[in-house]
């Protein structure tokens, strides 16, 4: 099976975020006096972050989920030097569109040719949830009036049959934390992979953005066995093109290097996976959504050049990255015997490491992908570092433990794993909107990867090729697609200034392209203002 959300994603450039020293509190204003061009960042000094006594959200944190606390570099979103959303530049120049750094409008300046695609849509737009360090809240937003404008708007949107015949809804007001609107919102559902926003908020709770995951290897002193120990990496790398990744190639290298000064020139290999517990057979089976659920794996384990999306997976993920380490080993003079498993002991030397991109970094790309491989290894670490075992019922006791430290309202909640794709995960669109409401708290400055990983309508991700035609730039959220379940959560500004939060879940779906149309205009609605 393969789940219908994944489909169109294969393609998907995936982007591992830098920090962007570019980026600043004051950016939100340059944005707003872009109209209708982007005005260039400024780079005014950092200014010092107000927290006020009663906890409450800034709008630029709160809404889009791209205002970064100015002690959180490696959080920062995908911002090119000037401070625009790379993404939209990509698509503008991936659409053959005009636009792009500047939006200009042609050679005439009279904008696109009748019948020709529309530029990508402002860095105005894009760039509107931007927000002061100091906690203001920009761009002349407000605080949602009244409810019964949303009952009005949303209410016979959600009785669309589409739907389903179970549905959740809850939509906050991120300036004051206040629930404006719910529907069902306390009834557990069916999550899919917006569990992912659960997996990124408890993982980055856990072990702090800037948490690396190491890849090592070790030498038994003696017997000579050199072991491959795995480190729970998904995004480790056997590719000539790291792209910022850990790489088996630069750990070889490292080795042999190693291994030539004690003067050794041939190994058993080995390979260690001992740091993940029980099955890695995930409960669905073997599927193309995600690889064996193992601390040691090259590429996700995928058997062709993809890097998100399915694709076709080796049976034995460890085992075929040792293979492969063993031949680039063999390129730097090492001879290795064909590897098998084992498990380093205490005594056995370090040789060489590599390490991930921190995890905001990981995070973000595992909700801009929407990548189970990611997402499992991540609920596994979360496990681990709360003393629990890792596999599938210690991510079950992790997670939610987690999230319950945060006050986060878990009655309910059920995970079963970490990235949405087991049926029996429950979680409530009041959860769901609380995860979102508590990585814009100014507070929790290394909870705001969750909002800057989220796929950003018409520019990225799973939202790449959805909302082109009202709301691109201005809903930023995650997807969730099972058979029979539909989901989508995220953060928006609307036309009016309005900073909102919502969650949307809908079961017992027939038709899943009509009930992600059904959510789409729902958060569409809510982007227009019309609510």
């Amino acid at each position: 099976m393969i789940v219908p959300e994944l489909r169109p994603w294969r393609a998907a450039r995936p982007h591992v975020v830098r920090a962007a020293g570019a980026v600043r509190p004051r950016l939100a204003r340059a944005a707003r006096a872009a109209k209708p061009r982007f005005a260039r960042a400024t780079t005014p000094q950092l200014a010092r972050v107000t927290r006020p006594k009663t906890w409450q959200y800034t709008a630029g944190a709160a809404t889009a989920g791209l205002a970064l606390a100015a002690g959180v570099v490696t959080a920062a979103g995908p911002w090119d030097s000037t401070g625009q959303r790379t993404a939209e530049r990509d698509r503008a120049v991936a659409l053959e569109r005009t636009g792009g750094v500047d939006h200009g409008r042609g050679p005439g300046g009279s904008g696109t040719t009748p019948g020709a695609p529309r530029p990508a849509p402002s860095a105005d737009s894009v760039l509107a949830g931007l927000g002061d360090a100091s906690g203001g809240v920009p761009g002349g937003a407000k605080a949602a009036p009244g409810t019964d404008a949303l009952a009005d708007a949303l209410g016979p949107l959600l009785e669309d049959p589409a739907l389903g015949t179970r549905r959740g809804a809850a939509v906050v007001d991120l300036t004051t934390g206040k629930r404006l609107y719910g529907l069902g919102a306390d009834v557990p559902l069916t999550p899919a992979s917006t569990t992912k926003i659960a997996t990124a908020v408890a993982a980055l709770t856990a072990l702090g953005p800037d948490h690396r995951l190491t890849t090592r290897t070790a030498l038994e002193a003696d017997t000579g066995e050199l072991v491959l120990v795995g480190g729970g990496d998904p995004t480790l790398t056997a590719r000539k093109d790291t792209r910022g990744l850990a790489s088996l190639r630069t750990l070889a290298a490292k080795t042999a290097a190693a291994l030539k000064k004690r003067d050794v020139r041939e190994v058993t290999l080995s390979y260690d996976t001992t740091l993940y517990a029980g099955t890695e057979m995930h409960p669905i089976g073997v599927n193309e959504n995600l690889a064996r659920v193992t601390a040691l794996m090259a590429d996700e384990a995928r058997t062709d050049d993809s890097t998100s999306g399915p694709a076709p997976r080796v049976p034995d993920p460890a085992a075929d990255a040792a293979r492969t380490f063993a031949g680039f080993l063999k390129r730097h003079g090492i001879t290795a015997s064909p590897p098998g498993p084992s498990k380093a002991t205490d005594r056995a030397d370090t040789l060489a490491t590599v390490s991930s991109p921190p995890l905001a970094s990981l995070v973000e790309r595992m909700l801009t992908n929407s990548d189970n491989d990611i997402a499992e290894a991540l609920a596994r670490h979360t496990a681990l570092a709360t003393g629990e075992a890792a596999d599938f019922d210690g991510v079950s006791a992790a997670v939610p433990a987690r999230l319950k430290q945060l006050g986060l309202p878990v009655r309910g909640a059920r995970f079963h794993d970490g990235s949405g794709l087991d049926r029996t995960d429950l979680i409530t669109a009041d959860l769901l909107t609380a995860l979102l409401a508590k990585a814009a708290d100014p507070d929790r400055p290394e909870l705001r990867p969750v909002l800057t990983g989220l796929p950003v309508a018409g520019f990225t991700g799973t939202l790449t090729s959805r909302y082109t035609d009202g709301a691109a730039g201005l809903v930023r959220a995650k997807t969730g697609t099972l058979t029979g379940v539909n989901t989508l959560a995220g953060t928006m500004v609307t036309d009016e200034g309005r900073l909102l939060a919502f969650a949307f879940l809908a079961s017992d779906t027939t038709d899943a392209w009509a009930a992600q149309s059904a959510l789409d205009h729902l958060a569409t609605t809510l982007a227009s203002g019309s609510a």
